[in-house]
């Protein structure tokens, strides 16, 4: 029977494997596939769906890689003279800025609702975490109906003659980096707040217990002992903020902010592809750099708890300061949630009376429909071959594909898009201009979140199944669908929900790739909110938003 183990082949010139010398290439070749397996090689046909899958996740962005690096000397030298440096100042100081803030916010939220007495403690860790359903998109749409030049707190100030003699006129942009500064942060920090509330719940409280024996007190036992624990939360909610910001089109563009992304959608839209590879090749660069960062710091902080030994963390009272942080994380929700749902819910009250929910609406939900199922069908068939194989049999070629499966989450839709442009006009035209690419890129967009989930369902099953499978002559990928397949299907299920959910939200791959006449919800609520028609603009951003609780409650779940 095959195990997992090592197998350790003690083989020199006079040893015999299946009745042939190890001198020939031959037998050379068989022990060196058997090492790089550790002695237990997957099936060829196993190997060859991973392998295949995980070429369909990252050709797009090789082929972005190749174009931009044939783009020719003109093209680089008239972006690297002026665009290129001026994107690069408006991308990275609204990346740094927002991430730094939001993750000020985040864990501020996290320590006040985990670790201390503040009423209602169960309901506030729900009600913080509603934002990250509101795409950041919907939230710049309302909040240029609430701030923005005609919004409704200019009309209350013009209209107020005490607030205007006292501040003088109406003083806030909404159109400007500020606006779009507090727009990001406000709709990304529970990326931080969800990992460091799940690693501060997990705190042992032997470590304060001892640091306050020590005459330590709450301040500084936060800053010299609990802030180093949290700093691999810390910096996974800031990699996710950094990414979010850096791949964000729809809040960037609705408040005429250019970024990055930006300037490679409207460089597409002109038809110059070649400025925009060029534009895409440094917005990798900078991806790359930040997880190459991220990943470098990880390293050099890590922490390790004894179960044996866990305690809960204790309760702080807040005493005089519960009034206060009550009024911080009110203050938080207000913007954040209860502020973008009222006015969507206002606007989808009139845009329903005045027939907004026509058969165009339903065309624009059921076109989502379409994609999102598409795109989450074919992560659930693609999951499964590429966990088994990382989990099963590890090796670096697993290891090869596994990360290859993972390129896509980690860049911007619109490169991904453009990658599919490329490839899709030049070499498969019998699907260029389909809705099949948009779910093919949603596919390498968010296979990522399926995997996730799938190995969380695998690492449930016990080898000692695969083992006993392979005992009566089931090869690997019969095991694996036969087997395997059923015991995990939940965790399946759940990765292709979570897949469906972002795939109704994502906005620049459908903008990209849509074929004449077919739009989804996102692309219609950007059109609609970008001419101003909020009535029609509210209905689908809500359905987006209620649609989007689904993944929310997965993730207090897992976390």
């Amino acid at each position: 029977m095959k195990n997992n183990k090592t197998i350790n082949y003690n083989i020199n010139e006079n040893t015999e494997i299946r009745g042939e010398k190890t001198n020939t290439p031959n037998n050379f070749l068989k022990r060196e596939w058997f090492e790089i397996w550790k002695g237990n090689p997957p099936g060829l046909p196993l190997l060859i769906l991973g392998f295949s899958i995980s070429l369909v996740m990252i050709v797009p962005i090789i082929y972005v890689i190749l174009q931009s690096i044939s783009a020719g000397t003109s093209s680089w030298m008239r972006l690297l003279d002026d665009r290129i440096p001026q994107l690069l100042w408006s991308t990275i100081s609204l990346t740094v800025a927002v991430t730094v803030c939001a993750i000020l916010i985040g864990v501020s939220l996290a320590w006040i609702v985990v670790r201390t007495d503040i009423p209602g403690r169960k309901m506030w860790q729900w009600l913080l975490a509603l934002p990250l359903v509101i795409p950041p998109y919907v939230g710049a749409v309302t909040f240029i109906i609430v701030f923005g030049p005609s919004g409704w707190l200019q009309d209350f100030w013009s209209n107020s003659s005490l607030v205007t003699n006292l501040v003088g006129n109406y003083p806030f942009d909404i159109y400007s980096f500020w606006g779009v500064f507090l727009v990001l942060i406000l709709f990304t920090y529970p990326y931080v707040f969800l990992i460091t509330s799940a690693s501060l719940c997990k705190m042992n409280r032997s470590f304060e217990e001892v640091a306050r024996a020590q005459g330590m007190g709450t301040f500084e036992i936060f800053r010299k002992v609990n802030l180093p624990m949290l700093r691999p939360a810390i910096g996974a909610g800031g990699i996710l903020v950094s990414l979010y910001v850096l791949s964000d089109f729809g809040a960037i563009a609705m408040l005429r902010y250019v970024t990055f992304t930006a300037a490679i959608y409207f460089q597409r839209a002109g038809f110059d592809t070649a400025s925009a590879s060029v534009l895409s090749l440094v917005l990798i660069l900078i991806t790359v750099i930040i997880l190459w960062f991220e990943s470098r710091t990880r390293r050099k902080n890590k922490f390790y708890q004894t179960s044996n030994s866990f305690k809960k963390p204790s309760i702080l009272e807040l005493g005089k300061w519960k009034l206060v942080a009550f009024l911080y994380v009110s203050l938080i929700l207000l913007f954040s949630v209860v502020i973008p749902v009222t006015v969507l819910i206002y606007w989808s009250n009139i845009g329903i009376q005045m027939g907004a929910l026509d058969s165009d609406f339903f065309g624009y939900a059921f076109n989502s429909l379409l994609v999102s199922s598409i795109a989450a069908i074919i992560c659930m068939l693609f999951t499964m071959p590429i966990i088994y194989l990382k989990s099963r049999y590890p090796s670096k070629i697993s290891s090869i594909i596994d990360k290859f499966s993972y390129a896509g989450y980690a860049l911007p839709g619109v490169i991904v898009a453009l990658g599919f442009v490329f490839i899709f006009n030049n070499h498969l035209p019998w699907i260029y201009g389909t809705f099949y690419m948009i779910a093919l890129a949603l596919v390498v967009r968010f296979l990522p979140q399926a995997l996730q989930a799938g190995e969380a369902s695998l690492g449930l099953i016990s080898p000692k199944i695969d083992e006993a499978a392979r005992s009566l002559g089931y090869p690997p990928w019969k095991v694996m669908f036969k087997v395997i397949l059923p015991n995990m299907l939940p965790g399946i299920l759940s990765g292709g929900a979570l897949v469906f959910v972002s795939s109704i939200k994502e906005l620049p791959a459908s903008l990209m790739l849509r074929p004449a006449g077919f739009d989804t919800l996102a692309v219609r609520v950007y059109y609609e909110a970008h001419e101003g028609i909020y009535h029609l603009a509210a209905p689908g951003a809500l359905i987006i938003i209620l649609v989007s609780i689904i993944p929310l409650k997965y993730m207090l779940t897992k976390y």
